[in-house]
């Protein structure tokens, strides 16, 4: 049996359409009209930018091949320049050597330069200075102005060179100066070339040119009829020639002439002198801009038409996307919208559902389109209700708020909805059904009826309150709330916060008719409800004889208004308490003084014991002498005069300890500083000489006066210094070791300026882990201590807003030392308190003192 052969299969590619044809076929046909006109159009613009590229830069090339040749010419001009200035320098520096080597004097001097001079035109004057700036021979052209003519023996002034003498001097070589004179027209040039005897500077060849002489005789004159050519100074001034105004042009477009300049500095004198130089511009390529001119408005006529065409196509393309979109935006919102539309036609049958009602009722649209009465969606108990309901709407008898119905889903479950009617209109005008929209309140239903619940448990807790709330707008006499215990103590009367400032303004007299709590309201500083400023108040009501804490709020109320509200609440245990502990300090603070001043009992008696026995003394003395009639009223006049020192000094010791232990009301007053401290000092120093401790104190000049009580700052000072006496003795120093510092000075702390009390002893410190605790009350480091001296001393600095700290001070690891440090505001509430008050203000009361 022979084997067939194969089927043949062909090994041709199937036909394949290329990437930009399947790409121009997924295209909309929208945006292949749109790239059908944008092409042309792209390439007409490419085409005229390539057109602009070419002119552009066949312009450049040209620009470039006459900057060039300017580049050159000015070159060249400066090498003749340099030429003519390097052979004016050899031949001063050839006179030089002649005078240096004393080969010619003073007359023929003057011969040769007078030869040079007259020989070359831009050489103006040339003169022999020696190293003393002493003109020794000099000649002018007569050409030159009178302020370069020198004559024999004067000097010059350093002003004269600008410093190019000084320079040859120490350089040794040929020197130029910048260019000089006021007029930049009539500026000179100069060269200075040292002269060298036996190796000593012995002065210069000062040579000056005028730069306008360089210009006319060193500037080829082929170049100057070509060109603007200038010499102009490091500071742009025209020196000599003249150069071309700046040109108005656009020298960015292709056809626009680009000034054409170079410059250069002339050498050797450097960037003093440059040359500059502009070609002239004759020629403004009428050609070349009018052949640009052309094609630019032939293009931008060919992107007129093109611009015009894609116009109408967009146009009629607007039209056809505005159809699809109105079409797809009704369609997508019937299917997008919430709430159900049904569609009635004048016999009551169903004609129109949206999803929404669909969604709503669970039937669909096949199964409710062409419906009549009853309809599946209406429940079964309310056929008659809905029935009448539904024989009002075809009769145009439906309210315009709508009404609330029962609706039946197909599952069964019931929900409220509320439905509103209108007609239907069709484009002619003509009645041709009823609309009715649907809309599911249950859950709106629900929150109403929890809004309700949640505001009955509001006013319950508001009402229950121990403190008076109540709400009234801004700028109102209306009251929006007031709660049970404002009724109680202010009444019912529907006043807003407003009328409170009247009341307590006006204090009326109590209304039988109103009632007591009605006007307590006139005792309430309500100016404070409606100050944004004061928050928070503490007021004393007379009528209720009660102390009210108050605070305002500002809220916005449910319609909007912006509205305060005010809460107060009864604080009178809590201030009685406040006063009571106020009474408790201030014991204390009397109690301390008086603990204090018996420790230093023996030492205060031992103070007075000197002056009373010195008294004594005198006065024995002169009874003594009085008997033998020995002394001469001189002698009795001098023995009484000390006999009165030494009972005025033991007065003030006891007025001092009397001023200092008696009770007194807190007093702040201006004090002086330095007295404060003199009258602490005055009673610690008893009692450190009693420990044999020396007191070195300090206080800073021109302190300013301090709002404090002098009394109490007075009681800080004495506590710590007899504490620093005692933890010395404690420690056991050497009579030389027992010291103490009290430094008072100014200082600048936390953004204010205060006065800093320092108490530095050479005592053991306190311990570390005690720091903290050393101002708690009743505890104390040393073993008969009451510990409340500092507890009272902290509460005395922070009464007058200041701050108190201890720290240990070392040496090295050891501890040798402490410093306790307290600071007292410049500017105290205090102060701002008493200014406010002022002299004829009533005595504070305990409660606003111990505050």
């Amino acid at each position: 049996m022979i084997p067939l052969p194969p089927p043949t299969t062909s090994t041709r590619p199937p036909t394949q359409v290329a990437w930009w044809k399947r790409w121009w076929r997924r295209l909309p046909p929208s945006r292949q009209d749109r790239f059908a006109t944008l092409g042309p159009l792209l390439a007409v613009l490419l085409f005229l930018s390539a057109i602009v590229v070419a002119i552009t830069y066949l312009r450049y090339e040209e620009l470039e091949r006459e900057q060039e040749a300017v580049t050159r010419d000015v070159e060249y001009a400066q090498q003749r320049l340099r030429l003519r200035l390097l052979e004016r320098q050899e031949q001063l520096m050839r006179l030089a050597r002649e005078v240096s080597n004393r080969e010619i004097e003073s007359e023929e001097f003057e011969f040769q330069v007078e030869s040079l001079v007259s020989q070359f035109p831009e050489m103006l004057a040339i003169s022999w200075v020696d190293g003393r700036r002493n003109v020794q021979a000099s000649y002018a052209s007569p050409s030159a102005p009178m302020a370069l003519t020198r004559a024999v023996g004067s000097t010059l002034s350093p002003g004269e060179t600008d410093g190019t003498f000084e320079l040859a001097r120490d350089l040794r070589q040929p020197v130029y100066s910048r260019p000089f004179g006021d007029d930049a027209r009539n500026a000179t040039l100069m060269l200075h070339v040292p002269l060298s005897e036996q190796g000593r500077f012995s002065g210069t060849i000062m040579g000056e040119y005028s730069i306008d002489g360089l210009m006319r005789f060193g500037i080829p004159p082929e170049i100057m009829a070509r060109y603007a050519v200038a010499l102009v100074d490091d500071r742009e001034r025209v020196l000599a020639g003249s150069l071309q105004a700046p040109e108005s042009v656009l020298r960015l477009l292709p056809w626009s002439n680009p000034p054409l300049e170079h410059e250069v500095p002339v050498s050797p004198v450097g960037n003093g002198l440059i040359l500059k130089a502009q070609g002239y511009r004759t020629s403004q390529d009428i050609v070349g801009s009018g052949f640009f001119w052309v094609i630019g408005a032939l293009s931008a006529l060919t992107v007129w038409m093109l611009l015009g065409t894609w116009r109408h196509t967009r146009r009629r393309v607007q039209a056809q996307q505005a159809l699809m979109a109105e079409t797809n935006f009704r369609r997508a919102m019937e299917n997008s919208m919430l709430t159900g539309m049904r569609a009635l036609d004048m016999q009551g049958r169903i004609t129109y559902v949206n999803p929404a009602f669909c969604s709503m009722t669970g039937w669909t649209e096949g199964e409710l389109v062409g419906r009549t009465a009853p309809f599946p969606y209406w429940p079964e108990e309310d056929h008659d209700q809905l029935a009448a309901r539904l024989e009002d709407e075809l009769r145009g008898r439906s309210t315009p708020g709508g009404f609330e119905v029962r609706v039946r889903r197909r599952d069964g479950s019931i929900f409220d909805a509320r439905m509103y009617v209108s007609p239907l209109i069709d484009p002619k005008g003509h009645q041709t059904g009823w609309m009715t929209s649907m809309t599911d309140i249950t859950e709106p239903k629900r929150i109403r009826e929890e809004l309700s619940a949640s505001y009955e448990r509001f006013t319950t807790v508001l009402e229950s309150l121990d403190s008076a709330v109540s709400v009234a707008p801004l700028g109102s006499d209306e009251m929006l709330f007031a709660n049970k215990m404002y009724r109680l103590w202010f009444g019912t009367r529907g006043v807003g916060h407003r009328h409170l400032v009247d009341l307590a303004g006006n204090q009326p007299s109590p209304s039988p008719d109103d009632g007591d709590a009605v006007d307590a309201f006139a005792g309430m500083p309500t100016e404070t409800l409606t100050d944004a400023g004061a928050e928070n108040a503490e007021v004393f009501v007379e009528e209720l004889d009660r102390w009210l804490e108050v605070r305002t709020r500002y809220l916005t109320w449910v319609d909007g208004r912006l509205a305060q509200m005010v809460i107060a609440s009864d604080i009178t245990p809590r201030r009685f308490a406040e006063e009571q502990a106020s009474r408790q300090a201030e014991r204390a603070q009397t109690a301390s003084r008086l603990i204090t001043m018996g420790e230093m009992a023996s030492s205060v008696a031992h103070e007075l014991n000197q002056p009373l026995t010195a008294i004594a003394n005198y006065c024995n003395g002169m009874i003594s002498r009085l008997q033998e009639q020995r002394i001469s009223p001189d002698e009795l006049l001098g023995a009484l005069e000390k006999t009165s020192r030494q009972a005025q000094r033991a007065g003030q010791i006891i007025q001092r300890i009397r001023a200092f232990v008696k009770r007194s009301e807190p007093n702040p007053t201006l004090s002086d500083v330095a007295q404060m401290v003199n009258n602490a000092i005055e009673l610690a120093d008893i009692e450190l000489r009693r420990h044999q401790v020396r007191l070195s104190p300090y206080v800073a000049a021109r302190l300013p006066n301090l709002m404090v009580d002098p009394i109490l700052i007075e009681q800080v000072l004495i506590n710590l210094l007899k504490n620093a006496g005692e933890a010395i003795a404690q420690a056991g120093r050497l009579p030389g070791e027992r010291y103490v510092e009290l430094r008072v000075g100014p200082r600048h702390l936390d953004d204010q300026d205060v006065v800093e009390f320092s108490v530095r002893d050479s005592g053991n410190g306190v311990p570390d882990e005690l720091i903290e605790r050393i101002y708690e009350a009743f505890y104390s480091t040393k073993s008969e201590g009451m510990g409340i001296g500092l507890k009272l001393c902290r509460s005395i600095v922070e009464s007058h807003h200041g701050r108190m700290q201890v720290q240990n001070i070392y040496n090295g690891e050891e501890v040798v030392g402490c410093c306790f440090s307290f600071w007292i505001p410049v500017v105290s509430r205090l102060q701002n308190h008493s200014a406010a008050a002022g002299p004829a203000t009533e005595p504070l009361t305990d409660t606003e003192r111990a505050r």
